[in-house]
């Protein structure tokens, strides 16, 4: 989809969207189109239930006195509340409303009030960022949807005076949004698409964008003795790879900012096999890595003023003759040995390795592990947060603010020494489970393990990652969770 920002006209093709405020106050375009209709919104207002709350809608099909096929009121609620999230909702509950429409162009005339608390220059930028991210869909393997199944919008107009201003600050969250997207695609494609040799060739991709991008095979990791991660992919057909991404958009004597993600690019469970319904789904056991992956091209595409290396561990949970059997013990890059119980608690194992290298060879400023880790975390949370771990109080109140802000959300739990001593083992340092209580914070405990000193964080992103029901700024899928959340983060703590 084309983003335009066009100065305010009355288009003459597609449908055209002007806003009203709550208790039917209609906006000063919204006005004039009321004038050049001769009051149809007016009569509509009267006859039906819209009264201009937030996201409320009311369409007028073939409205006289304009050439469009179709004019929408829509909603903002209380004119002093609208903020640039709910800029970004807006623009997504418009594309979601008229994406399906037939229509092939969209405009909408942004403006706002003197009692709104940012310009309408920014309300455009985030408006039209929100509505890129809800007219994502992927169906590249839909060879025989017809036609009035597929979305019909290909080109947004946001119109309004300053259009420079406006595309200039959307350029920057553009660049946010093409890695969520690219977050989003690489967790919906299937396992036979991505794997971790083509994964690691999709990463590459970065490359363009100034990302040194940097690829360990399984010779090279077995040197730096990353037992932990080799033995969870060692019964796969795929080499096991990782993926070091480096953007530095500071000077270079600036300590980084480091990101870890889970790539397990299928998951069987191994040995340890799941139940065979739903396996389908362990596709996007990657997410993770995709978050990271999705970050490091945001950052790299809006010139991002920060150090950051981004580091995935890429493997494939396969059941074979050369797979880890549960009750094997294997040596971690640490040193560290762990008991591995069940096969199918293999992304500690891979972030494991990954945590350590990243640590002891970039000595960062912060580590965030991303992971699609445990079922326990949507026991606890469901698909409305992520829960997050952490050693350090500052980091994780940064990362809550983030998470509200962009409405990618986060819940602190607890870890602590009781809860550490569950994953003590009989034969090695510790094992790989620690029973059924408590089940993400033992994990937690787990990589806690691995981090030294660093101030870390880590995401469970199990129950977020994927959803099986559409939002405001995503349709039902992959979600892209963690690049929109860390990408603030930043933005608001750690940039020049």
């Amino acid at each position: 989809m084309k983003i335009n920002f066009i100065e305010s006209t009355f288009p003459k093709e597609g449908s055209l969207v002007v806003f009203g405020y709550e208790e039917k106050q209609l906006s000063e375009f919204a006005k004039q189109v009321d004038k050049k209709t001769d009051g149809q919104i007016s009569r509509a207002m009267e006859h039906d239930r819209y009264e201009g709350k937030f996201g409320q809608t009311l369409c007028l099909s073939a409205p006289s006195g304009l050439k469009v096929n179709r004019l929408c009121l829509v909603g903002l609620g209380k004119e002093d509340e609208l903020d640039e999230l709910k800029a970004e909702k807006i623009g997504g509950k418009i594309m979601a409303s008229l994406m399906m429409s037939g229509d092939e162009r969209l405009s909408v005339a942004v403006e706002t009030s003197k009692k709104a608390k940012f310009t309408p220059e920014e309300f455009a930028a985030h408006l039209a960022y929100g509505a890129k991210l809800r007219r994502y869909r992927f169906d590249k393997y839909r060879t025989k949807e017809r036609e009035e199944k597929k979305p019909s919008v290909i080109a947004l107009d946001v119109m309004l005076n300053e259009t420079d201003a406006a595309a200039t600050l959307y350029d920057s969250l553009d660049a946010v949004a093409e890695g969520v997207i690219f977050a989003r695609d690489l967790v919906s494609e299937p396992g036979n698409v991505i794997y971790p040799e083509s994964y690691a060739e999709q990463i590459k991709q970065l490359s363009a964008l100034g990302v040194d991008v940097e690829v360990l095979g399984e010779d090279e990791m077995e040197e730096l003795g990353m037992g932990a991660l080799l033995g969870v992919g060692q019964g796969s057909a795929s080499e096991s790879h990782l993926v070091i991404m480096r953007w530095n958009g500071s000077s270079d004597d600036e300590a980084p900012l480091a990101f870890v993600g889970k790539g397990v690019t299928f998951d069987t469970g191994g040995i340890s096999l799941k139940p065979g319904a739903g396996m389908e789904d362990m596709k996007f056991d990657m997410g993770g890595s995709a978050a990271v992956v999705g970050l490091m091209k945001a950052l790299a595409g809006r010139k991002a003023k920060v150090n950051a290396v981004g580091v995935v561990g890429l493997v494939e949970n396969m059941p074979s003759g050369t797979a880890q059997r549960p009750g094997d013990v294997v040596t971690s890059m640490s040193g560290q040995t762990i008991e591995v119980i069940n096969t199918d608690a293999e992304g500690r194992l891979v972030l494991a390795d990954a945590l350590w290298y990243t640590q002891d060879k970039y000595k960062p400023k912060l580590m965030i592990d991303l992971a699609t880790l445990t079922g326990a975390i949507l026991i606890s949370l469901g698909q409305e947060y992520a829960g997050i771990f952490s050693n350090n109080d500052e980091l994780a109140a940064q990362l809550v603010a983030a998470g509200e802000a962009v409405e990618e959300k986060v819940w602190r739990l607890p870890l602590g020494e009781a809860y550490d001593e569950l994953i003590n083992s009989d034969v090695a340092d510790m094992k790989n489970i620690g029973g059924r209580n408590a089940g993400s914070i033992t994990a937690a405990q787990f990589l806690q393990r691995f981090v030294n000193d660093v101030p870390w964080v880590h995401i469970d992103i199990a129950g977020t990652a994927w959803k099986q029901k559409a939002s405001d700024l995503a349709e039902k899928g992959a979600t892209g969770y963690g690049v929109r959340l860390l990408d603030r983060l930043i933005r608001d703590n750690y940039e020049d």
